[in-house]
């Protein structure tokens, strides 16, 4: 695998499609979730995952329910680097913005539960994390910056050249800036399958515990078409720059091997000329005249000897920067699995209920299969290297909840949410880097206008621990608040049908990004800034039957 491919692969990104919940979870798993986040403490069939000890108070039979959601995302990066201004699609501006659009038209679930007495025994299918795909057609900055580095560096390179060789009348190609087409597109799936028990003691009390078996999916692919460096308006692939720059050499060793052999000429007939008059060829040598030419064939040796060692040295450039002839299509998928424990209790009193769930951490480990076949000296192309495992724990999840019935037809909700984030393991440690967990508050409301008819809405705030250190372009979360609303209508006593829309939106997250020096390349990637912020829209519809 050559160096730039692998420089490709390190701006491949691995970011989740989480619609809501913490940096890799989804808590979105049903369309009562929607219509009213908070429902940590409500007593329904979504609780199969929301609430599982409180699913034993539903009446005894067989209940099922389906769930359908259909989720739209985009994700916008604004980046600032000078060497943008050299792209020749972007008009002399150091700022561009890179968007992807998420979309996710099939997010299903599936919730079961059979009571009889004081027994509940559940099943629930859903995708905990993922839940689509993210495109990036023209890329991201981390792609744009490499080829703006080649650029730069043959600014310099040319500019220098033709400083040099302008006496001797030679030149190679004036390089002003470049052009390229970046593509990128992330997709992945986490599975859930979920199996457990809850054990009604009394009328007041209950408990649950169960298994969760996470797979997941996930593939990712980059392309850079079309790259060229600009000579003014021209744009030239960098094997026809190298060529330009080959023959202005050869041009310039010509005429210095020209001038060298007139030199030489003119001191041969110096010397025959003062030997003939009868000096000796050392007295001849000595003469002002012959001296002078002398220094001037030294002087032309010495720029011979340069322009050889030029040569040379863009001889390697052009070897290092040869994979970029065609561009780049590099695509790498991944697949894993992992089973953890959830426990969780429910307590009623009066007009109260109160819930907590846990979810241990589920050990996950990705499995690659890519284009990259071995390790490199650089670090974070290793994360797709093929054949090997990397670690994408799912974080531990306490969640906890109350419910107030407030009149016989109105139930007001609470939640909070604690992702355990800096226990999993991710890879390089990448959540070492966090300032801790994250944070979720909920609030919502229900109201039962009729027998038939209920309508609800509610509201999560999200709070990340993010640092510069831990953000990047290829993979981001950000702060947010989200709203839902929907209602459930009761078309007969064993027959629901519910439908909802929910809404995030996100702050911006502004950063400044440090300088990169990339060593095996030769390039240097100058400091700049990125400012990140997201939009999430999902309609979803479900229907629920108990028999």
């Amino acid at each position: 695998m050559n160096k730039v491919k692998l420089v490709i692969l390190t701006i491949l990104f691995s970011g989740n499609t989480a619609f809501a919940g913490g940096i890799l979870t989804n808590t979105n798993q049903s369309v009562s979730f929607l219509r009213n986040p908070a429902r940590d403490a409500a007593i329904g069939l979504d609780g199969v995952y929301s609430n599982p000890a409180g699913v034993a108070f539903l009446s005894d039979g067989l209940h099922i329910g389906f769930n359908w959601q259909y989720a739209h995302q985009t994700r916008t990066i604004t980046s600032t680097n000078t060497l943008f201004g050299l792209g020749n699609k972007n008009n002399g501006q150091t700022t561009k913005k890179f968007e992807g659009v998420a979309n996710a038209p099939f997010i299903p679930s599936l919730q079961a539960a059979y009571n009889k007495n004081n027994w509940s025994f559940q099943f629930n299918f859903s995708v905990p994390g993922g839940g689509g795909k993210c495109e990036f057609d023209k890329g991201i900055g981390s792609f744009e910056t490499v080829v703006g580095a080649i650029a730069n560096r043959l600014i310099g390179v040319s500019k220098d050249l033709n400083s040099s060789l302008g006496a001797l009348g030679a030149s190679v190609p004036t390089v002003t800036g470049y052009d390229v087409d970046g593509y990128m597109k992330g997709k992945q799936y986490y599975f859930g399958f979920q199996i457990g028990a809850a054990h009604k003691f009394n009328e007041h009390l209950s408990v649950y515990g169960g298994l969760r078996l996470l797979y997941g999916t996930a593939s990712y692919e980059a392309r850079l078409n079309n790259i060229r460096v600009m000579n003014g308006n021209t744009g030239i692939t960098l094997p026809e720059y190298f060529l330009g720059v080959t023959n202005g050499l050869t041009d310039a060793g010509n005429k210095i091997a020209a001038l060298g052999q007139q030199v030489k000429d003119g001191v041969q007939q110096y010397v025959a000329g003062y030997m003939a008059a009868g000096m000796s060829q050392e007295q001849a040598m000595q003469q002002p005249e012959v001296k002078q030419l002398v220094a001037q064939g030294q002087e032309l040796q010495a720029k011979g000897d340069q322009l050889k060692a030029t040569a040379e040295q863009l001889e390697g450039s052009a070897a290092t920067l040869a994979p970029y002839t065609n561009g780049v299509n590099l695509k790498s998928d991944q697949t894993g699995w992992g089973i953890a424990p959830i426990i969780g209790i429910d307590y009623k009193i009066g007009a109260f209920n109160f819930a907590a769930k846990y979810e241990f951490k589920t050990r996950m480990r990705m499995k690659n299969n890519s284009d990259l076949k071995e390790a490199s000296v650089i670090s974070a192309t290793n994360k797709y290297v093929n054949g090997t495992s990397v670690p994408e724990d799912s974080p531990a999840l306490l969640a906890v909840g109350a419910q107030w019935s407030i009149l016989d037809n109105v139930r007001l909700n609470a939640g909070y949410h604690h992702f355990f984030d800096k226990s999993a393991h991710w890879y390089e440690h990448s959540e070492k880097l966090l300032k801790g967990g994250t944070n979720e508050y909920l609030a919502g409301a229900e109201w039962d206008i009729n027998d038939k008819l209920t309508v609800s809405g509610g509201a999560q705030i999200t709070r990340y621990p993010l640092t510069d250190e831990y953000m990047n372009d290829m993979s981001f979360v950000v702060n947010s608040w989200t709203f839902g609303l929907g209602l459930e209508y009761k078309l007969s006593s064993n027959l629901k049908l519910s439908a909802a829309y929910f809404q995030t939106n996100y702050e911006d997250y502004d950063m400044n990004t440090p300088a990169q020096n990339m060593e095996a390349l030769g390039l240097n990637i100058p400091a700049g800034k990125n400012s990140f912020t997201r939009t999430n829209r999902v309609i979803g519809v479900g229907v629920e039957m108990c028999f």
